[in-house]
């Protein structure tokens, strides 16, 4: 994939040194994770969030930030970022009526705040709602092809484009509106939309690649197959198969390996934002 300028929104932060948990997570759409269910996460975080650490009480020093990304993973990422902006400013506006406000990206090592909380490696990439930032640890794409057997830079771009995904649906109202039903309603209700909000996700990561693609001439030979692998790899019957032996499709909070695909693949058919309306698919 040719990826193109930099963005400018494409933050680096030093995650050396002790850090504080953070703030309640409201809403925190943990976009890739590494075998761990995101539900998990974001009720401990709830819990232990209610009362403030002992040293972040007292005060402790920010993260460091060392600016723009010097090395060759963050220069990556801080490209498809810029390609995304430039795909999206021009896409959501003439297919929704919505102009677009670009994210930005938090690059980091270790861990790091967030406005959801504590972000660390173990989450894999997310988006947080609460500050309309991407955070990815820089180790991710390493362990991509470590655990799950997966490389390729386009593979990596699907990643970031997933996460640019939650943000779009976070700027078309989406994010906020399931948030709300999720409160409403029990786990596997809950579960269930959360299915919806990353399939969709996974779709406008397709509707990204074929606009970039139409516009810029982005694409190489084996790119979707790259992405195709990488959507595979990360299904939650894949995931829940290799870490416990067994799958519970009521726990799936991200879709199956074949669902994954299926949705990017829509997304890249048509190159229509309005194709990837999960929430009215009869069946995903």
């Amino acid at each position: 994939v040719d990826a193109g300028d930099p963005a400018d929104d494409a933050q680096d932060h030093d995650g050396a040194g002790g850090l504080g948990i953070g703030t309640i997570v409201i809403l925190c759409i943990i976009g890739w994770v590494t075998g761990i269910n995101p539900a998990i996460l974001i009720g401990g975080a709830e819990t232990v969030t209610r009362q403030r650490a002992p040293q972040e009480q007292q005060g402790q020093q920010p993260d460091r930030r060392t600016g723009a990304p010097s090395d060759q993973t963050g220069k990556f990422a801080a490209a498809i970022l810029g390609n995304t902006e430039d795909v999206w400013k021009t896409v959501l506006p003439n297919q929704t009526g919505r102009q677009y406000t670009p994210t930005t990206m938090v690059l980091y090592t270790g861990g790091t705040r967030s406005g959801c909380g504590q972000a660390r490696a173990a989450m894999g990439p997310f988006y947080c709602p609460l500050d309309k930032k991407v955070y990815l640890d820089t180790s991710f794409f390493k362990e991509m092809e470590q655990k799950f057997r997966v490389k390729g830079d386009f593979a990596y771009a699907y990643v970031i484009a997933h996460e640019v995904g939650h943000h779009v649906q976070d700027v078309l109202g989406i994010l906020p509106k399931v948030q709300r039903k999720q409160q409403q309603v029990g786990e596997r209700e809950a579960n269930a939309l959360s299915v919806r909000v990353e399939l969709m996700a996974d779709c406008l990561a397709g509707v990204w690649a074929k606009n970039s693609n139409d516009r810029f001439n982005a694409l190489e030979p084996g790119d979707i197959e790259e992405a195709m692998q990488a959507a595979s790899a990360i299904g939650d019957d894949k995931l829940q198969k290799q870490s416990q032996g067994y799958v519970v499709p009521d726990s799936f909070t991200h879709g199956s390996s074949a669902q994954r695909m299926r949705w990017f693949q829509t997304g890249y058919r048509s190159g229509q934002t309005q194709s990837c309306d999960t929430f009215r698919a009869a069946q995903l």
